[in-house]
């Protein structure tokens, strides 16, 4: 086992983000199994309504990762402050505070489902298909968001591979399930929306059951009472990743909008296939920022900026690299990718290749952008992290999707994101150097093992 306290040389580094890439990659990979079956044995009418619902579930299911990242941020500093016991109340508390919020949005979200896909220009004949995938998936959502939240929780706990091992649990749960209702007992979309609520609940019942028994954990729950001052703290902390989260659903709607404007259904389909790849590798930076985040704010808890300057450089490197391989996979990938959704269709397989090699760009840049903003929500500086990520995902999108076009047609739809990655990575940059008097992360070189 890993411990937050140790110093981390690249192998440890790379060891303990492991866990975390990994599952972020399969909860990626199983979120795209409904497209895969819907697209192959329902029709493109309903791998149309999957694509158009998917932005508006994701943005409620963002509180989540707002409990998550800011609860994480705050429990990881006090466990650093040798206030273990403390540490595992606010833990307690936020998980309880999770769940309800859970059950009020999902309320609201089903009585608000149809006006949103009216206001994203969705047809009459892909409507009640929408209405139908987004109820049954909303029903979920409470465990959906515990398992966002948990995502963040089993790195600082010490334990990530064991929210892997969670994740793969519920990711089986859907791919059988999908294979048994869609492909075998042909229950159409019904099916794979129940299949995802079904998955959803084991990911967000399993880590309750296993941190309110005895475990091996830094955290277990425990008798609280209610803190106000940590539940605002966490969420104004995970401002960031909340923000971030509901500005790329937001913009994925706008960029909906704007294809049902220019290509109709296609661009959709087109574009729902990019996301499903971004996805896949964006989870790969999520993980790394998830289990990078807790070792942060231990060590600025612990007031130790030696490691946190040798957290800082040594990341930045790791990302670099992967970014690079990242790019060079999608531009290979392109053409299987895109026969793998959509093989019967040749003009929407050349459309969303064409698009896949300008999109791909963007995973030159994101990578840092993620870092950046995560990095600054675990030195608990929700302020500085909220405004990158509210850059990054909502301000330089909506600027990029509604411009870009004007000159450069579909075009410019494509590299949109890639546009305002690059905007966002100069931000991200003077807000570094703005920062380091505070926190000291490039005040002096550290040497440290590699």
């Amino acid at each position: 086992m890993i411990h937050l306290s140790e110093n981390f040389t690249y192998r440890k580094l790379l060891r303990f983000a492991l866990a975390p890439a990994l599952m972020m990659i399969c909860v990626s990979v199983y979120s795209i199994v409904d497209g895969i079956f819907v697209s192959n044995f329902v029709g493109q009418d309903a791998f149309t309504a999957v694509n158009l619902v998917f932005p508006y579930i994701m943005i409620l299911g963002a509180v989540g990762f707002m409990f998550g990242a800011g609860g994480a941020a705050i429990v990881s500093k006090t466990l650093g402050e040798s206030k273990n016991q403390l540490a595992n109340q606010y833990f307690t508390l936020i998980t309880v505070v999770t769940a309800g919020s859970g059950v009020v949005l999902a309320v609201a979200g089903i009585l608000l489902l149809r006006p949103v896909m009216q206001w994203t220009g969705t047809s009459e004949q892909v409507m009640p298909l929408c209405v139908e995938y987004g109820t049954i998936i909303l029903c979920a959502l409470p465990c959906f968001m515990l398992q966002n939240m948990f995502q963040s929780f089993f790195s600082t706990a010490q334990k990530p591979r064991l929210g892997f091992v969670f994740t793969i649990a519920s990711g089986l749960a859907n791919v059988v399930l999908d294979a048994l209702l869609v492909a075998v007992f042909k229950v159409g979309l019904k099916g794979a929306a129940i299949a995802t609520a079904a998955s959803q609940c084991v990911g967000g019942i399993a880590p309750v059951i296993y941190f309110a028994c005895k475990n091996g954990s830094l955290l277990r729950y425990v008798k609280f009472r209610w803190y106000g001052r940590v539940i605002l703290k966490t969420c104004t902390n995970g401002s960031s990743e909340l923000v971030g989260n509901i500005a790329a659903s937001v913009v994925s709607m706008l960029y909906n909008k704007q294809l049902l404007k220019l290509v109709g259904d296609e661009g959709v389909d087109a574009y729902g296939i990019m996301l499903y790849v971004q996805f896949v590798f964006v989870a790969i930076f999520i993980g790394y920022c998830l289990a990078v985040t807790p070792v942060v704010g231990y060590n600025y808890g612990a007031q130790n900026r030696a490691e946190l300057q040798s957290l800082l450089g040594k990341s930045f490197r790791i990302i670099g690299v992967t970014s690079l391989v990242m790019t060079g996979l999608c531009f290979a990938l392109a053409r299987p990718l895109a026969l793998l959704f959509v093989s019967g269709n040749a003009e929407l397989c050349d459309m969303t290749q064409h698009g896949m090699y300008l999109y791909s760009i963007c995973f030159l840049l994101a990578g840092f952008n993620m870092f950046g903003s995560a990095f600054f929500t675990a030195l608990n500086n929700g302020l500085v992290s909220a405004v990158l990520s509210f850059s990054r995902t909502l301000v330089f999108q909506i600027l990029c999707i509604y411009v870009l076009p004007l000159f450069f047609g579909l075009d410019g739809i494509w590299i949109s994101t890639a546009v305002a990655e690059a905007l966002s990575l100069v931000l991200m940059v003077a807000m570094f150097i703005c920062n380091n008097k505070k926190y000291g992360y490039f005040s002096r070189k550290v040497k440290a093992d590699a």
